[in-house]
């Protein structure tokens, strides 16, 4: 079954408790939350005092996704604030299997996301020690930007790199997942569809939701 993991990125910031209930009761899998330090993306987004207070509240876990330079520094302020998983760029790590390690170490599950023009066999020496992969379908900074088609090639490639190794590590997508986007991800590879505008900008969240789980 497809998991759903709702971005609150999209979400109202001034309403998120709300956003957070919402997702509680919905049939989502996980809490997606973006962190934008405003150097390895051009935003800035929220930090680990709020995101220690969603977590409060919270009754799915929390996948932090850190487009932020260095992420490694933050392993255990990402891990107090209450993350579930702990999501960090290729391109922000000068030692990525370190990384990785002090992840597990810290008791997270451990993610890598790779930016749309990078190939996914940079992962190839890292993939067997990985609990997800998350491939962005846009340009990391920012909601509401158009799917780039060639993240479906990608999805591919990741899914024969996963078997080829052994690994156990889920496929993430993220960036213009909707109904339209989700079938032919789906039909790649993808285990979990992070969705942000379109289950947020819905008049019934609930229902989007269910309705991208319901493709598969």
């Amino acid at each position: 079954m497809i998991q759903v993991a709702p971005s609150l990125l999209s979400a109202d910031f001034a309403r998120l408790g709300e956003a957070v209930t919402m997702v509680n009761t919905s049939r989502a899998s996980m809490i997606h939350i973006d962190v934008m330090d405003g150097m390895f993306v051009p935003n800035i987004t929220i930090g680990f005092p709020v995101i220690k207070a969603i977590s409060t509240i919270a009754e799915k876990p929390l996948d932090v996704h850190m487009m932020v330079m260095d992420p490694g520094r933050y392993v255990g302020l990402v891990r107090d604030a209450g993350a579930a998983i702990m999501n960090v760029h290729w391109e922000a790590c000068t030692h990525l299997d370190r990384v990785i390690h002090t992840i597990k170490d810290a008791g997270m599950r451990a993610a890598v996301t790779l930016n749309p023009a990078t190939p996914v066999m940079m992962l190839q020496d890292i993939i067997r020690e990985l609990d997800m992969v998350l491939l962005m379908s846009v340009n990391p900074g920012f909601g509401g930007q158009s799917f780039i088609t060639n993240t479906l090639r990608k999805v591919r490639q990741l899914r024969a790199l996963i078997a080829e190794s052994g690994s156990e590590a889920v496929i993430e997508i993220d960036g213009g997942v909707n109904l339209s986007t989700a079938p032919a991800l789906i039909e790649a590879g993808a285990d979990i569809l992070v969705a942000g505008s379109y289950v947020f900008g819905a008049s019934d969240p609930h229902k989007a939701i269910a309705d991208l789980i319901d493709l598969a």
